[in-house]
């Protein structure tokens, strides 16, 4: 990522944060940025010329291509994607700061990803990113009472990405979920802002028990690949859990954990592990 997008990233998230309205103005940039981007690589790929045109340059704002992106990810014969297409407009008009989430997290996948080089990439080809933003459209389904839909969203988002999360688990902005094969997130769960996610993990309950159940994971978090962090328990502030380990108990703020079960193995003090997105325990 460019150092101007990591400074957009910081500023935009920064702001975010004390506000949790769309700034149009903002929008309009990145959509900018990313219309550049596409028609550059439509550019330099002629047999994609009508997928890019499709996905991005036939549409005049990002919430348009946002929802036809998602939408196409979700088809279902049951539920064609047009129908699909209408409840995700639905729901951004409804509650604007989804699309001011959806920027966030994908400056965020773009910070911290080096495999990613600008905003398109995640946009077009991450299911991390995609399957999030079709997570906050079930779970506005969710708040509005309209539950059986939000359940075909989720399941959905599962058969199609391969990520299963409930649509009541409260998630925040600044989120990546990177490569995201096998996440599971449960119903109680929280993720705070500026969380990263690595693939096969699980945010789960300790068995039958009902109500709240499930782990609250809090800004700055790292989750390695392959953790299961399980029960109604609190990863603190600027955590670090290592990959494979299974967390039982409450993980304090700034340190980090690894093992079967957890245990503390170090600090974090001073950094913020889902920035750093620095896997090792050192």
């Amino acid at each position: 990522m460019s150092t101007a997008l990591e400074q957009r990233y910081s500023e935009v998230f920064a702001e975010a944060v004390n506000d949790s309205s769309l700034a149009l103005s903002e929008s309009d940039e990145l959509w900018e940025v990313m219309r550049e981007e596409a028609a550059d690589k439509a550019a330099g790929e002629p047999i994609l010329g009508s997928y890019f045109h499709a996905t991005i340059l036939n549409h005049d704002s990002f919430g348009s291509a946002l929802s036809f992106r998602l939408a196409s990810k979700l088809d279902n014969p049951m539920l064609p994607t047009m129908l699909i297409r209408d409840v995700i407009k639905e729901a951004i008009a409804d509650e604007p700061a989804l699309l001011k989430a959806a920027e966030i997290d994908m400056l965020a996948t773009c910070s911290r990803d080096p495999a990613c080089y600008d905003l398109t990439t995640p946009f077009l080809f991450f299911k991390g990113f995609h399957g999030l933003q079709a997570h906050r459209v079930a779970h506005w389904l969710w708040q509005q009472g309209r539950r059986t839909l939000a359940q075909f969203f989720q399941n959905q988002i599962s058969v199609t990405l391969g990520i299963d999360m409930h649509p009541a688990a409260e998630i925040g902005c600044g989120i990546m979920l990177d490569h995201a094969t096998g996440i599971v997130v449960g119903e109680t769960a929280v993720i705070e802002d500026d969380v990263s996610i690595l693939h096969s993990v699980t945010l789960g309950g300790t068995g039958k028990e009902s109500g709240d159940r499930h782990p609250k994971i809090r800004r700055g978090v790292l989750l390695a690949a392959g953790c299961k962090v399980i029960g109604n328990i609190e990863v603190g502030e600027g955590a670090k859990v290592g990959a494979g380990s299974v967390v039982l108990e409450d993980i304090p703020p700034f340190v980090t954990v690894a093992g079967v079960p957890a245990r503390i193995v170090g600090e974090t003090q001073g950094t913020v592990p889902a920035h750093d997105m620095d896997q090792r325990l050192s």
